[in-house]
């Protein structure tokens, strides 16, 4: 299933039989991706009395409740209602859901007692290139990022000039293999966030982050296209399904 797209005056070819799911799959076990001090995601049958909703157990379908957090628990995309006074809703604010994008991968650098990543990292990366997207690898790229427990690990962040160097670049779609853009304990100050949507100007309301992808490691650097899924939660953040497609 060859598809031909039309995009910036060029036309791109890409096969939809060969996605490339960078999401990590929730899971209702321990060993789910974990940040934010929260336990693991629950996914369990409904049980009434003595009825329990599981087709294993007798019940003649399986009906189960899922409790979890977005944020904490896998692959989510969230918008700027993340960090506003005012409600935003990444259901209403992300319309469009396929673009062009840039796969880059950086070795984290040490500063002082953290692990970061600068903006002449990013920026050597992505060249001249103009994109709607980028997809942000770091390395080492070990699976064990399908199940690291984060939490009070101080994980590899991106430094404010990064985010600044992105929005003026006109990136309006930022997905990171880590469980957030900025460091995990910052004072709130959240220099990342805040510079990627512009809070102290006019909001990007379409601009999105994605955090807790994986991006395998036999998907080399360069151009795809991206398809974002996300499901139609009316709240800050919302688990997504990003998808690559290697342009032929």
């Amino acid at each position: 299933m060859i598809a031909t797209i039309h995009y910036n005056s060029k036309k791109y070819k890409i096969d939809l039989t060969q996605p490339i799911d960078i999401s990590i799959p929730l899971i209702s076990s321990e060993s789910n991706v974990n940040a934010w001090y929260l336990g693991p995601p629950k996914i369990e049958p409904v049980k009434e009395d003595d009825w329990v909703a599981s087709v294993e157990d007798g019940a003649v379908v399986n009906f189960n409740n899922i409790s979890f957090n977005p944020h904490s628990h896998g692959t989510h995309t969230e918008c700027v209602g993340h960090i506003t006074p005012k409600v935003h809703s990444i259901n209403k604010n992300l319309k469009q859901f396929f673009f062009m994008a840039e796969v880059i991968t950086v070795a984290p650098e040490k500063l002082g007692d953290d692990f970061v990543i600068s903006k002449k990292q990013v920026q050597t990366a992505l060249g001249n290139k103009k994109r709607d997207a980028v997809v942000l690898r770091t390395i080492p790229n070990t699976k064990e990022k399908l199940s690291r427990q984060y939490s009070h690990t101080n994980p590899t962040y991106l430094l404010e000039e990064v985010a600044i160097y992105l929005k003026k670049k006109g990136i309006k779609h930022l997905l990171v293999d880590l469980p957030s853009v900025d460091k995990e304990k910052d004072d709130g100050e959240l220099l990342a966030h805040n510079a990627f949507w512009n809070t102290n100007g006019k909001l990007r309301l379409d601009a999105t982050i994605t955090e807790f992808i994986f991006v395998p490691n036999s998907v080399e650097d360069g151009s795809y296209f991206l398809n974002l899924q996300i499901a139609p939660f009316e709240n800050d953040a919302s688990p997504s399904k990003p998808i690559l497609y290697k342009i032929e």
